[in-house]
């Protein structure tokens, strides 16, 4: 077993959704399981918030009343100490029980340290008490119901005080006390908190989960683990605070005293005073905590600008400085909401990505560190209850202290279960209207004409885009029924020869990755029949091991053994990666090395299960090598890559093509952080957008197309010499899909204020025929006329963009609000800024 040194261990991984229905616990732990690589074994944890009262064993009135204080017992006497201090004499308790767990914890594989037992109370503050209380404390002017918030609040903070902080043993500590909410945590993954405590099938409307241990304090002790509770809020956060000292005074100078010495403690004291000190809506304890600078605030509207400066003069010196990414769970029971919140920090220094499905019956909202964590609840949830889809209708980045949508998005279900997503400035975020989800909980039957419709199929498989056309024309003519048929249907005929079944494959693929008119279908119900149908194929081809003439051949986890070299040329590897580990020896990635050391250059990957580093470690000069990669890729997909071409049918997460020599990578979606870092060649196409820092640090001749836009940084420290003279360049289309098939203009082709920051070479080409760019966003580049030959050079990478996204140059690149355009009328060139003292001995020169 090998021994991970701290240094060594990545960040953490967080994860949390929220459904309009109470889902079981068991769907939290399978996305702590897909981010068990994130952890190291000495920290996870998960809280619920709107829970089961039957579940509970408590009436309805009493889950939603009572505060549910939760305890663990790191010694087992001093419950009759708190009790006989803290509860029975203050309190009155409705119900009171040790939370059942599994009778041995060292049947749970990775769970190393003994879990604390954990004793768990409804109850409620005595009248007196309470009484007594509000005179001492001078709350008579507060609403009754939240001073006793304050005295349950405080009650906690001296059971803490006496048996965890103190000096001497560790005895005991609070998880949590809130109402209709509750904290597990412990020393290990996250996911074993889930089976150590029984969770399966406790239910609850949200959920959130923490991977490896907090980055200050006990980091090895189940205090110190995420999340931690405020009030009715429990928070987990990825990252880390320089000016954890400074926040930590600012809280005690307020009355807030930090006891767990961790970063995600005074994370949630500093929530809970903005919120319930101050009074702050949302929107300004957001501001407070991550506030809204340059370029950014001069675009907030004046009001605006004057209450943000109020907040940042009060707050900043309380501010985290980052890294950092907050998920708070939180039960608001004066507003009568739950609420899923996902804040990014300022400068955007750590992975997220958000998800909404707006179902007919169901609604949920999710947020990750990692889209393939995401994906993994969705599977999770749609195996076991068909109404959840396994692809969500939109996935997104949040743009940290931003004016677009201020970094935030919150997920809020009601009394009625209606879900509603946010932004920080209360802006609804909304999936197209006018379209529902097909029915997965119907069973597929032929459709009356399936003689014809068997005939039609049979004439359309021609090629890739004949069958592509006919079955895009079907998506908005068929109902979700004949739909399903069909596409189940097309995998009988990939038996019958190779040159069938490439056809079906590629033409299901240009399905799954091209924007197009989906009708009144929800474009995440299409994408999943055609991903249903994809899989299909690939688990139907024959194993390695069987005797065959065909070009195709599987290979999973279970047959690994049986890797061999190819039986022709043309022979394409199709590997499962399901059950594969995301890293290290055994990863698929070192089994598409080792397949390539026996001759294979065609690969196929599915069941992508946030695997990383696939197209990596293949050496020098592996020209004529493509891997194509299905379903939920990881991190650093493409990384050091020279030669070969990778294909990425979704998504792709963070890190992509990090010192990428040269190949190709081409991603049928959006991609995340720090895209292309420390690039020195290689082409690059981006049907969507990018996440922060795409081409930092990038040298050489990198040649990019992004078809959506960056969040911010794009390019920074660009020394990627003259495009002009073999050098590198980025071109920035600025679009977005409509959702009927049409690529439409975003508000702007680039928010931030940082793009080109700090360059020294290469080009940026940004589609902006309304020159909404201005100076003050360029940070060190310049504007430029773009040339002939600035468009003789990008024209091809834009030729090839329209092949394989089918974004026409002529009939929509180049036209303006229906007008056709010349280059120069509808691109920008940012080229950068030569320094003072170059200009001087230029000058000097001639």
């Amino acid at each position: 077993m090998r021994i991970h040194k701290s240094e060594d261990e990545g960040g953490c991984g967080v994860v949390g959704f929220a459904s309009t229905i109470p889902v079981r616990g068991k769907h939290i732990f399978e996305p702590s399981v897909q981010m068990h690589n994130r952890g190291n074994g000495k920290g996870g944890g998960i809280a619920a918030v709107g829970l089961s009262h039957e579940d509970l064993g408590v009436t309805k009135s009493i889950l939603e009343e009572d505060y549910l204080l939760q305890i663990a017992l790191l010694d087992p006497e001093a419950r009759k100490e708190i009790e006989a201090e803290f509860i029975t004499p203050l309190m009155d308790v409705d119900k009171s029980e040790r939370i059942p767990t599994v009778s041995d914890y060292r049947t749970i594989e990775g769970l190393e340290t003994k879990p604390p037992g954990v004793w768990r109370y409804f109850v409620r503050v005595k009248a007196k008490v309470l009484d007594r209380f509000i005179s001492e404390t001078k709350l008579e002017d507060v609403d009754r119901r939240r001073a006793e918030d304050e005295f349950i609040y405080q009650n906690s903070f001296k059971i803490n005080t006496k048996f965890y902080a103190s000096l001497g043993d560790k005895r005991a500590f609070v998880l949590s006390h809130g109402r209709n909410m509750m904290i597990l945590k412990i020393v290990g993954y996250a996911e074993n908190t889930v089976k150590y405590y029984k969770l399966d099938d406790f239910r609850a409307h949200v959920w959130i989960a923490h991977q490896r241990y907090p980055t200050r304090g006990r980091v090895w002790h189940p205090g110190g683990a995420h999340p931690f509770v405020g009030m009715h809020e429990a928070l987990v956060h990825n990252g880390d605070f320089a000016n954890y000292h400074a926040i930590a005074e600012y809280l005690e100078q307020r009355g807030r005293h930090p006891l767990f010495l961790t970063d995600t403690e005074v994370s949630v004291l500093l929530f809970d005073l903005l919120n319930r000190k101050y009074n702050y809506p949302l929107e300004y304890i957001i501001e407070a905590v991550a506030p809204t600078t340059e370029f950014d605030f001069d675009m907030l509207p004046p009001k605006k600008q004057e209450i943000y400066h109020a907040i940042q003069t009060e707050h900043i010196h309380g501010s985290p400085d980052g890294p950092w990414f907050f998920i708070i769970a939180r039960n608001e029971p004066y507003g009568h909401y739950f609420q899923l919140i996902g804040i990014t920090d300022t400068a955007m220094l750590r992975p997220q990505v958000f998800a909404l499905i707006e179902g007919e019956e169901v609604q949920i909202g999710l947020i990750g560190s990692e889209k393939q964590a995401i994906d993994a609840t969705l599977k999770s949830l749609s195996d076991e209850d068909k109404r959840f889809p396994s692809v969500a209708d939109k996935y997104w980045n949040a743009r940290g202290g931003s004016y677009t949508d201020g970094g935030a998005f919150m997920f809020s279900i009601d009394r009625d279960d209606k879900l509603v997503c946010t932004n920080k400035f209360g802006e609804v975020v909304k999936t197209p209207e006018g379209q529902t989800h097909c029915d997965f909980t119907k069973p597929v039957t032929p459709p009356l004409d399936s003689d014809r419709q068997r005939e039609r199929i049979a004439a359309e498989l021609k090629s890739p885009r004949t069958l592509f056309v006919f079955l895009r024309k079907g998506v908005k003519e068929w109902d979700c029924n004949k739909l399903r048929w069909t596409m189940s249907e097309l995998t009988n005929y990939v038996t019958k020869d190779d040159g069938t079944k490439t056809i079906v494959i590629a033409g299901l693929t240009l399905l799954n990755d091209r924007r197009y008119d989906t009708g009144t279908k929800k474009r995440s119900s299409v994408v999943q029949i055609a991903k249903e149908a994809l899989h299909q194929i690939f688990d139907d081809s024959p194993a390695i091991e069987a005797k065959h003439t065909g070009i195709y051949h599987k290979i999973g986890w279970s047959n690994k053994d049986g890797l061999r070299p190819p039986g022709s040329a043309d022979a394409i590897l199709i590997l499962n990666a399901a059950e594969f580990p995301p890293e290290g020896e055994a990863c698929d990635a070192r089994l598409i090395v080792k397949a390539y050391g026996l001759g294979w250059k065609r690969f196929i990957v599915y069941n992508a299960q946030g695997q990383r580093f696939c197209g990596s470690g293949l050496g020098n000069h592996t020209i004529g090598i493509r891997i194509d990669v299905y379903d939920s890729s990881g991190d650093y997909l493409g990384s050091s890559m020279d030669g070969a071409e990778l294909y990425i049918h979704g998504n792709g997460q963070d890190q992509l093509g990090q010192i990428l020599k040269s190949g190709k990578l081409v991603v049928f979606g959006d991609v995340g952080q720090t895209f292309m870092y420390g690039a020195k060649g290689g082409d690059a196409y981006v049907l969507g957008n990018a996440a922060g820092r795409p081409l930092i640090n990038a040298v050489g001749k990198p040649r990019v197309v992004i078809n959506g836009t960056c969040l911010d940084y794009l390019a920074e420290s660009f020394m990627a010499g003259d495009p002009l003279n073999g050098g590198g360049f980025v071109v920035v289309n600025g679009l977005d899909s409509d959702g009927n098939g049409n690529f439409i203009e975003q508000d702007t082709p680039y928010p931030g204020s940082n793009l080109f920051s700090l360059a020294s070479g290469g080009a940026i080409y940004i589609r902006d025929p309304h020159h909404k760019l201005v100076e003050e966003q360029l940070n060190g580049g310049e504007f430029s006329i773009l040339t002939a030959e600035d468009w003789a050079i990008i024209l091809p990478y834009l030729e090839e963009n329209e092949r394989l996204f089918g974004i026409s140059i002529e009939e929509e690149l180049l036209v303006v609000n229906g007008n056709k355009k010349s280059p120069q009328e509808v691109y920008r060139k940012v080229r950068p800024m030569k320094a003072p003292v170059l200009v001087e001995c230029e000058e000097g020169e001639d």
